[in-house]
């Protein structure tokens, strides 16, 4: 009763809107000074230093500063720009652009925030000036920036390594296959969608794609493509071939997102400053929450709250099935109030002995719950990325067209959750056979 009376009060503490550290680390402590004795509290110190010491969290910080570096950097910008002229000629084949920019920046930075900022405010405008109906125009923006909860390097994935104790690099490996499943399942849908009523996305205007072809075509493709390319094969690459962990690659990859930005001539005293600012105040924000969730995992586990929830389940005679679609069902509804860190660091720690006890595929797991976590990110009405891109979006655009065109999505999303249950071999295989 007091492990589900701690949880109770944390999750209506935080929807109350007090602030999520310090509301786990108050009230975790309130309840272990009220049902354990204060001599049990001489662990958090060694909890909390054995957190931060962890080599694999230092990925996180470097990711970051990866990603609001090449966000500077006007890479995304190019590249958005090269892809639309691409793809112009077809119906649909500026959407088209946008979701394959959105999984290149996912593959780039893994911050999702930043990319559907960024898609906003670059993709936007140009699609409704080419008569993109404002609802399919939206939804692929926002479908498209969330890509960075699963397609490799997504922090989310560093985040539930850590806290599962799950080999990142398998993570990222099993990750791929569904991120490029989920990427040609979106496409699929736009292009149909052009065929069946081509007024909802027109083609570029042929003049528009001539005046692009006139000068260095060849170089401007080139040019657009190379840098985001070495950037990716410069971190993934280096995870997959064995040849960095992926602490190093995330170094090696906030080293390359610098000398791109130089390349550009966009790096100046002025732009480190900003960069490093924010990926200051952003990991400032994850860590503050970590340790607050090192003192609720400890005071659960004090109160033997995992035990109570294992013994429940075997009370209940819950199935190893049963017990994942309750956590899912509950991580999909809980993304819809509160931000993805917070559920990795509250609800993981609780359910993931739980999945051990079952003797189920934690990496299985972990992959089910990022896709799970994505789709919580684009459903309304609380969905993450549609309050990040209405930040971005002209008044024009009503919030009831982007809840409309994310619709479509949500169930690609979750058509996606449920073949990785049915078929776990989608994550399983390739980590595998990189091992053989």
């Amino acid at each position: 009763m007091a492990a589900l009376l701690l949880f109770i009060v944390l999750i209506v503490l935080i929807l109350a809107g007090f602030p999520v550290a310090f509301t786990l680390a108050g009230v975790s402590i309130i309840f272990g000074l009220v049902f354990l004795d204060v001599e049990f509290f001489y662990l958090l110190p060694l909890r909390i230093y054995g957190t931060m010491s962890n080599f694999v969290l230092i990925a996180v910080p470097l990711f970051v500063y990866m990603g609001v570096m090449l966000e500077k950097s006007g890479i995304a910008e190019r590249l958005l720009n090269t892809m639309a002229m691409l793809f112009g000629r077809l119906k649909g084949g500026l959407a088209v652009a946008v979701i394959i920019v959105g999984a290149m920046l996912a593959a780039s930075t893994g911050i999702v925030g930043a990319t559907v900022v960024t898609m906003g405010l670059l993709s936007l405008p140009a699609m409704l000036k080419r008569k993109y109906q404002p609802e399919l125009a939206t939804g692929t923006i926002a479908a498209a920036g969330t890509l960075g909860q699963i397609i490799p390097p997504s922090i989310v994935l560093v985040l539930l390594g850590s806290v599962m104790n799950i080999s990142v690099g398998d993570l990222f490996v099993g990750a791929v296959i569904p991120g490029l499943i989920l990427v040609v399942l979106y496409v699929s849908y736009v292009i149909l969608i052009s065929i069946i009523y081509p007024e909802k996305a027109p083609a570029v205007p042929k003049e528009e794609i001539a005046t692009f072809k006139e000068k260095n075509y060849g170089v401007k493709v080139l040019r657009a493509f190379v840098l985001p390319l070495l950037l990716i094969l410069a971190v993934l690459g280096s995870i997959f071939a064995g040849i960095a962990s992926p602490t190093e690659a995330a170094a090696v990859g906030a080293f390359m997102a610098t000398i791109l930005t130089a390349v550009e001539k966009r790096l100046s005293v002025k732009v480190l400053k900003d960069v490093m600012t924010e990926t200051v105040h952003l990991t400032s924000m994850v860590f503050i929450i970590l340790v607050g969730a090192t003192a609720f995992g400890l005071v659960f586990r004090g109160i033997e709250g995992d035990d109570a929830l294992i013994n429940f389940i075997r009370e209940t005679e819950l199935s190893p099935y049963a017990f994942l679609a309750f956590v899912m069902v509950l991580v999909f509804f809980a993304g819809f109030f509160i931000d993805f860190i917070e559920i990795i660091f509250i609800f993981m720690p609780v359910v993931t002995p739980v999945f051990a006890a079952f003797q189920m595929d934690l990496l299985w797991i972990a992959i089910l719950v990022s896709v799970n976590l994505q789709a919580s990110f684009l459903t309304p009405p609380f969905g993450f990325s549609l309050f990040y891109l209405k930040g971005v979006t002209p008044p024009e655009i009503k919030t009831t067209q982007l809840y409309r065109g994310i619709v479509p999505f949500i169930i690609i999303q979750v058509l996606m959750i449920a073949a990785v249950v049915a078929f776990p071999e989608m994550v399983t295989w390739l980590p595998q056979a990189l091992r053989n």
